[in-house]
C-alpha cells in the first residue's frame, strides 16, 4: 500500500502534535503515514519556494500553520468554500496530478469543539480578542453555533474591520461590532483566537482579572494547552475550552480530507495527550 506523505508548514514546529496524530490515526487504518515537519525557517526557503517542492515530491497534502494560513490560499490551484469564506487554509489537499485545494478545517474543528466542550454554556455576546487567520476562523464558528453579538478586538483595527463585514455579509445582519477587552464583563464568554500563551508569545491577550467565574473561557493555542489564560480563568471558576478541543477536531476533518476515511476521535485524543 502507497505511504501518504503529508507536510506540515509553519515555523517553530518541534512542539507540534499534528503530525503524530495523523501518523497513528492512518497507521490504524492501514495506510502507512509519513507527517514531515517543514519549517520555514529552518529550511530557509519561503513559501511559495515550499509550496513549489511539495508538487515536484509527491506529497499527499499539508497542514499549515501560523503564520502561513492566510498567505497560502494565494497559491493554491482551488479552495473551498470555507475556505474562501475565511479567507485562510489551514488543509490542502495535493491530487495525483499535482493540483493543491485547500480547506479550513479550523471553522469545522471550532464548531465541533464548542458543541462537545461547552455544550449548553450561554452564547447570546462572545467577546471575540484576535482577528487574523485563527480569529476568521472562530468567528464563523460561533456564527455557525447561532452566537448573536461578537465583539471583536486586535491590536490590528483593519483586520477588525475586515473580519467584521465578512461576517455580517454572510449572517445578513450585523452580527460583529468592535470593541476593547473593556466589554468582556458584559459577556457570556471570551474566545482568545491570539497566539498569546505559546512558548514564543508568553502573556496573555487581556488581563484575566476582568473575568467573572459564570464566564466561558475558549482558548486556540494547544501547546500547552494550560495556557497562562487558561489556569487563571479556572482559577476563577470559569468553564474551559483549551485549544486541545479545537487541535483534535480540526484534524479530524482534515485526515477525512486527506485518506476519505472517518478518524476514531477518541483514538485522535489519546495520541495528542499521549505527549503530555
Amino acid at each position: 500500500m502507497k505511504t501518504m506523505l503529508l507536510g506540515m508548514v509553519g515555523t517553530d514546529l518541534s512542539w507540534a502534535r499534528t503530525p503524530a496524530m495523523h501518523e497513528a490515526e492512518g497507521l490504524a487504518h492501514g495506510v502507512p503515514t509519513v507527517c514531515r515537519r517543514l519549517d520555514a525557517l529552518l529550511v530557509n526557503k519561503s513559501l511559495p519556494e515550499i509550496v513549489d517542492a511539495i508538487r515536484a515530491l509527491g506529497f499527499d497534502g499539508l497542514i499549515i500553520t501560523h503564520p502561513f494560513k492566510t498567505e497560502v490560499v494565494g497559491l493554491l490551484d482551488a479552495i473551498s468554500p470555507s475556505a474562501a469564506a475565511v479567507g485562510a487554509a489551514n488543509t490542502v489537499v495535493v491530487s495525483p496530478d499535482g493540483l493543491l485545494t485547500g480547506h479550513n478545517t479550523e471553522v469545522t474543528g471550532f464548531t465541533q469543539a464548542l458543541r462537545t466542550g461547552l455544550a449548553g454554556a450561554p452564547m447570546n455576546t462572545v467577546v471575540q480578542i484576535g482577528a487574523g487567520g485563527a480569529g476568521s476562523a472562530t468567528a464563523h464558528a460561533l456564527l455557525n453555533q447561532g452566537v448573536s453579538r461578537i465583539v471583536l478586538y486586535d491590536i490590528n483595527e483593519a483586520r477588525v474591520a475586515s473580519l467584521a463585514a465578512s461576517i455580517n455579509a454572510v449572517a445578513g445582519r450585523e452580527v460583529v461590532v468592535p470593541g476593547t477587552p473593556a466589554d468582556i464583563p458584559a459577556a457570556d464568554g471570551v474566545v482568545d483566537a491570539t497566539p498569546m500563551g505559546m512558548p514564543v508569545h508568553p502573556g496573555t491577550a487581556f488581563d484575566p482579572a476582568v473575568l467573572r467565574p459564570d464566564q466561558w473561557i475558549a482558548d486556540v493555542v494547544y501547546l500547552p494547552y494550560e495556557t497562562e489564560l487558561v489556569v487563571r480563568a479556572r482559577e476563577i471558576g470559569c468553564r474551559i475550552l483549551d485549544g486541545g478541543h479545537m487541535a483534535l477536531y480540526q484534524s479530524v476533518d482534515a485526515f477525512r480530507l486527506f485518506t476519505g476515511l472517518e478518524a476514531d476521535v477518541e483514538r485522535m485524543r489519546s495520541t495528542f495527550h499521549s505527549f503530555d
